[in-house]
C-alpha cells in the first residue's frame, strides 16, 4: 500500500497529500489502491487513530477525511454513511455458541456481557449479564473472553482484527449494529481531494468523479472526430454505358455470331 501509515497526527504530511484517519476495523486498502491508480500524483497517506482521535484531527485540520463510525456531530462535521457492519458474538473454542451458526439477543440473558468503554455498538446496556467493572478497551474485554471471564458483542470487523487462535464467533441478531461513514470538516462545498474520495468510495468511474481532475479535464479541448470521407460512386463494371458488361445482341443477317457464339452460315 503506497503512502505512510502514521499513529498521531503529529506525524502527519504537508497538505499537498491527502491525509485520511481511519479508526480500528475500518478497512480502507481497496480505496487506497483506487486513489493511487487515479491520483499518482497526490500521496495518501493513513493515519490510524482512536474514534476520539480521529474527530479530533478533522476538528483540527490534522486529517482531510476519516473512516469512523456513526454517529458524527453535524454541527462541525460532514459525513456520508458507507456501510453497516454485522455484529457477532466473541466467545471460546469451546462454548456452546461455537457449535451454531448465528446466536440471538435473548440467547446472552444467561451470559456475562463484556461492555468496554471504547464500545462501538452504541447501547446503554448489553443483554445478559453485567460484569462489576467495564474494560477499559476492545482489547482488555478479548483478554478476558479467552481467560473465560465472559462474552463480547462487537462489529465482526473488530472480530477479526483481534483475532485469536483460541476464540471465535458467530452471527449476533437482534442487536445494534455499527456504521461506517466517511468524514470530513464541514463546508459548504468538500474540498476537491475530499470530493475525489467521495466518488472512489462510492464507486464512481474515473470519467464520473467530480472534483480536481473532472475540472482538468473540463478544460482540455477534446480533438473533433472527422466524418469519414464517403465512398466515390461508381458505375456499373465495364464503365458508364447502360448496356457496358452485357453480352452484344446478334445482328439480323450477315455474318453476325448468333447466341451460340458460332458463325452463321448464308443460305447457298
Amino acid at each position: 500500500m503506497t503512502g505512510t501509515d502514521a499513529t498521531s497526527p503529529s506525524s502527519a504530511p504537508p497538505s499537498s497529500s491527502f491525509r485520511l484517519a481511519y479508526v480500528p476495523g475500518a478497512t480502507p486498502a481497496k480505496w487506497v489502491r483506487i486513489w493511487n491508480e487515479r491520483l499518482p500524483d497526490v500521496p495518501l497517506t493513513l493515519l490510524s487513530m482512536t474514534p476520539a482521535e480521529a474527530f479530533d484531527a478533522l476538528r483540527e485540520g490534522t486529517a482531510d477525511a476519516g473512516l469512523v463510525r456513526l454517529p458524527v456531530d453535524r454541527d462541525d462535521l460532514s459525513a456520508i454513511p458507507l456501510y453497516t457492519e454485522t455484529t457477532v458474538v466473541v466467545v471460546p473454542k469451546d462454548h456452546l455458541f461455537a457449535a451454531v451458526e448465528e446466536v440471538s439477543a435473548e440467547d446472552l440473558a444467561d451470559e456475562l456481557v463484556l461492555h468496554p468503554l471504547d464500545d462501538t455498538l452504541g447501547w446503554d446496556r448489553p443483554p445478559g449479564r453485567p460484569a462489576m467493572e467495564r474494560p477499559a478497551t476492545t482489547a482488555d474485554a478479548i483478554e478476558l473472553v479467552a481467560a473465560g471471564v465472559g462474552v463480547l458483542a462487537v462489529p465482526q470487523s473488530l472480530a477479526r482484527l483481534h483475532h485469536r487462535k483460541d476464540l471465535t464467533y458467530r452471527t449476533l441478531v437482534g442487536v445494534p449494529q455499527s456504521r461506517v461513514a466517511l468524514s470530513w470538516p464541514a463546508a459548504d462545498e468538500a474540498p476537491d481531494l475530499v470530493e475525489e474520495f467521495i466518488g472512489i468510495v462510492r464507486g464512481r468511474t474515473v470519467n464520473s468523479t467530480r472534483g480536481r481532475r473532472a475540472e482538468e479535464k473540463k478544460g482540455q479541448k477534446q480533438p473533433k472526430q472527422q466524418k469519414a470521407a464517403k465512398p466515390a460512386r461508381t458505375g456499373k463494371p465495364g464503365g458508364g454505358s447502360r448496356t457496358a458488361g452485357r453480352p452484344s445482341a446478334s445482328r439480323k443477317g450477315g455474318g453476325g455470331a448468333g447466341r451460340s457464339g458460332k458463325p452463321r452460315r448464308g443460305r447457298g
